[in-house]
Order: C-alpha cells, then sequence, then structure tokens
C-alpha cells in the first residue's frame, strides 16, 4: 500500500534538500514510521507535498537505494528494504558540535579547507591598527566606482606569480569573495529570460547556486583526467544556446585536475566559435603551473575569478574579477549597483596587506602549512585512488568496489570524520562516481588531522558488507 501520509520536515534540515531527504528516509526507517516492505510515495507526489523539485527527491531515492535503505521496482515503485541494513546518524555531526566521536573530541572536518595561522591575524591586527589611525571623512562616503583605486592598484601584486597577459587595475572589480565575483560575472554576462550556463559535469556547486539567481539553466559538460572536454563543450554549444562556460584550469574542484596548455587552447577554441564569454574560477590559488590562463589566452571574453578565501583569510572576504579587456567600467558599474563596492575597512585592510607583501608571504606559507598535511594524507592513502596537486588543500579519492560515495561519507560521519560525497557536485539530473572531496584541515590540531586520515584509510580497508555493491 502506498504510504499516504509520510510526510517529513524538511525545514529544520541543514544543507541541500535531497541530502536533509535521505537523512529523513534514515529517520523514517529508525523510528519504524517507514516499516519494511511499505511504498512510498512517487517522486513527483512527495515533491509536490514537500514544495521542492522532482529531481531533489530523485536524487535522495536514490541515494537511499544505494545505502541498501530502499529498494526500487520497475513497474512497481519504490518500497522501504525488508533487508537488514546499516543505520547511521541522522543528523550530520557537524549540526551536533555537543556530541563526541569514539575519541572523546567532535567531529574532524574535511568537507571545505579550513586555514592554518601561520600569521594572518598578526598581519590583519597590525593592517587594522594602521587603518585606524586614518579614519577620516572618507568613512562617510560611500566607495564609488573610482574611489577603491589604490585597493585595485595593490590587487595587481597578487597575479605576480601566474599568467593573466597584460592587465591593469582598471581591469579589475572587487568584490566580497569568491562567490560574489562568480554571482557578479553571471548578472553581468547572462540575457534573456532563461539563460544557459554551462559548467563541469562535477563542479563546484556555487555556480549552479548563482546561476539559479539569475533564472539560468545549467548543463553539464563532460569530463576527463583534463578536465572540461572540447568536444563535448562544442556539443553542447550546439545543443543549447548558452552564453556563458563556468571552468577551473588549474584546481578543477573537486577532482583536483590541471588543464594542460593544448587543451586551454581547445577551450579556447570552441568558446570563439559559439561566442561564449568563459568564468575561469581560480579560487583555490594552486602553487602556479606556469601556464598561461584563460584569461591570457583569450583575454577578449575570460572573466579571472579569484579570492584570498583560501590561502589568507575567509573571514575579510575580499575577491577579485579580472575583467575582459575593456570590460573593468562595466563590471564597477554592475558592483556599484549590486553592493556600491566594499567596505572602505575592508579595503584599507587589504591594501595595507597586499602592499607590505605581507599577502604573498603568507599565501606561500599557508600552502607550505598545508602541503604538508596533503603529504601525510597521500602517504597514508597511496594504495588507493587519489588525485592531488603538490600543495593544494583539498584531494579527491575514488572507492574501491565496496563503497558507494553516500554510503562511504556515512560511514565516515559516523567515526567522526566529515567528507563530501560526490553527490554534492552534480547536477540533479548527474550521475556522480563513487568518489569522495576531501580538503585539508588546518585549523585543527596535527594529531586530530592524522587520526581522521587513519579512520578513513581503516574504512576503505574494511568496507560492511551491508553497504556493498
Amino acid at each position: 500500500m502506498t504510504d499516504t501520509t509520510w510526510r517529513p520536515d524538511l525545514g529544520t534540515q541543514s544543507g541541500p534538500k535531497y541530502l536533509a531527504l535521505v537523512r529523513a528516509l534514515r529517520e523514517g526507517v529508525r523510528r519504524g514510521s517507514l516499516e519494511p516492505g511499505s511504498k512510498l510515495p512517487t517522486v513527483r507526489d512527495l515533491a509536490w507535498r514537500l514544495g521542492v523539485t522532482p529531481g531533489t527527491v530523485a536524487r535522495a531515492y536514490q541515494i537511499a537505494t544505494q545505502e541498501g535503505l530502499l529498494e526500487a521496482a520497475v513497474g512497481r515503485g519504490t518500497f522501504v528494504s525488508t533487508q537488514s541494513r546499516r543505520l547511521g546518524p541522522t543528523e550530520p555531526l557537524y549540526t551536533q558540535l555537543s556530541t563526541e566521536d569514539n575519541s572523546g573530541r567532535g567531529p574532524v572536518d574535511l568537507r571545505s579547507p579550513q586555514l592554518p595561522d601561520v600569521g594572518q591575524t598578526e598581519a590583519i591586527a597590525r593592517a587594522m591598527a594602521e587603518a585606524a589611525r586614518e579614519i577620516g571623512q572618507k568613512y562617510l562616503e560611500y566607495p564609488g566606482l573610482k574611489r577603491d583605486l589604490f585597493a585595485r592598484e595593490a590587487s595587481l601584486s597578487w597575479f605576480e606569480c601566474c599568467d593573466l597577459g597584460p592587465i591593469t587595475a582598471d581591469d579589475l572589480v572587487l568584490t566580497h569573495g569568491g562567490q560574489n565575483g562568480i554571482n557578479l560575472t553571471l548578472q553581468i554576462c547572462l540575457r534573456g529570460d532563461r539563460p544557459v550556463v554551462l559548467t563541469e559535469e562535477l563542479a563546484y556547486p556555487g555556480f549552479r547556486h548563482a546561476a539559479k539567481l539569475v533564472r539560468a539553466e545549467t548543463v553539464a559538460v563532460a569530463l576527463d583526467e583534463e578536465g572540461m572536454i572540447p568536444a563535448a563543450l562544442d556539443a553542447a554549444c550546439r545543443r543549447n544556446r548558452a552564453q556563458v562556460v563556468c571552468i577551473t584550469t588549474e584546481a578543477q574542484n573537486p577532482t583536483a585536475a590541471r588543464m594542460g596548455l593544448e587543451r586551454r587552447k581547445a577551450i579556447v577554441a570552441v568558446a570563439r566559435a559559439h561566442d561564449l564569454q568563459i568564468l575561469e574560477d581560480d579560487c583555490y590559488t594552486a602553487p602556479s603551473s606556469g601556464l598561461p590562463s584563460l584569461r591570457a589566452l583569450a583575454p577578449e571574453r575570460t572573466w579571472h575569478v579569484t579570492s584570498l578565501s583560501k590561502t589568507i583569510s575567509a573571514g575579510m572576504r575580499f575577491g577579485i574579477v579580472v575583467c575582459p579587456e575593456g570590460m573593468g567600467e562595466a563590471g564597477r558599474l554592475a558592483a556599484q549597483h549590486s553592493y556600491f563596492g566594499l567596505a572602505r575597512p575592508v579595503t584599507d585592510i587589504m591594501t595595507r596587506i597586499l602592499r607590505s607583501g605581507d599577502a604573498m608571504r603568507l599565501r606561500q606559507a599557508a600552502q607550505e602549512a598545508m602541503g604538508r598535511r596533503l603529504e601525510r594524507a597521500v602517504q597514508a592513502l597511496s594504495r588507493f585512488d587519489i588525485v592531488w596537486q603538490p600543495g593544494l588543500s583539498f584531494f579527491w579519492l575514488r572507492l574501491p568496489l565496496g563503497w558507494r560515495s553516500s554510503a562511504f561519507a556515512r560511514a565516515a560521519e559516523a567515526e567522526g570524520v566529515l567528507v563530501r560525497s560526490a553527490d554534492e557536485y552534480v547536477l540533479h539530473d548527474g550521475h556522480a562516481p563513487n568518489a569522495v572531496r576531501i580538503a585539508i584541515a588546518g585549523a585543527v590540531p596535527e594529531a586530530d588531522f592524522h587520526a581522521a586520515i587513519d579512520r578513513l584509510v581503516g574504512l576503505l580497508e574494511n568496507p560492511s558488507g551491508d553497504l556493498a555493491v
């Protein structure tokens, strides 16, 4: 019989709705409100009840089926499994910070990189004190289109170690971090009622969130070991009237791939053939490869987005967009209409950090500190299929037989370690590989980080029978 009464409350759940629905399914099975063998509502019916898209429900059902919670019968529907299964926590540990794992400590968060303090707090405090001594009339005025020129000039030093081609302060727009830079770029580039944005088939979720804000459709483009495939990009352009392609060349998120020079040239050729604008995401600022960026190869159409969040300070919310040639004024005008520019305290503090040379010194020190932890993790996981770059603050782990990505993430969570499943990087109708992204936790004690990696190794070596494929 179809369960016509089950309607979970997702309002208090954190994170993506499809993951919240998976947790609700686990809790329903645990508490007995979803009895073994009972038939679940159809995808469309449950989506209507919850006020979400059918794709959200379909993905949740797919993950729960992979975990063994549900069974799908072709032509009959989806049922609660009658087989034995291992139920992990119904809520993520990071929402229960008072809960302790088996080690007596809270969970080790390896979902997003956490910066070690290699001198940032001291440098920020010093810059704040210097800026405070010069507060005057300028703090009573709006930042304006031209009043942040001093900060844009200082920001040019951030690009000394990468090839963007010739740029000046007039090419730059200052933003509230990288995500704000992505949002701003799409606002500038997209037009029409239902514009199309192309992204990598495994991509930073912020791309699709930004596209949703401007009511754009997001279409995935296939990847290989170098990143986006030019032929697949060309095919996607022929099927869709796309206006922007979002792409990462130096440190593809989440796969950690780096794109070679010939591939970069081929991507540019496709973009020119279809008059695509390119949004080049360089927010992870991986150690320089020496290769020219897409901004250097196609300066007439590339918006290069970066920030200081991954190496200096996420809390300062300081990002930079390098606009295509001649588009800097248009970019700053869009920023003026959107948020009137960055607050004067932020530009004053960051200008001092950039001009003093602290920014480059701190970036290198942070990358070296993260790199040491990365090397330790790579050594521990050397028997497994991992993709990484020296100095990068995350790596990609392809799971061995016996693990699904969502099941592994859930099992790791139960062990007090938080990782990101590949499910979080695909579109609603996309296929997620059996892989997870693991970030370097530079802010936790080194012993805790190493212990967390060792726990992941233990899981990889001993997949549970009820979680095997």
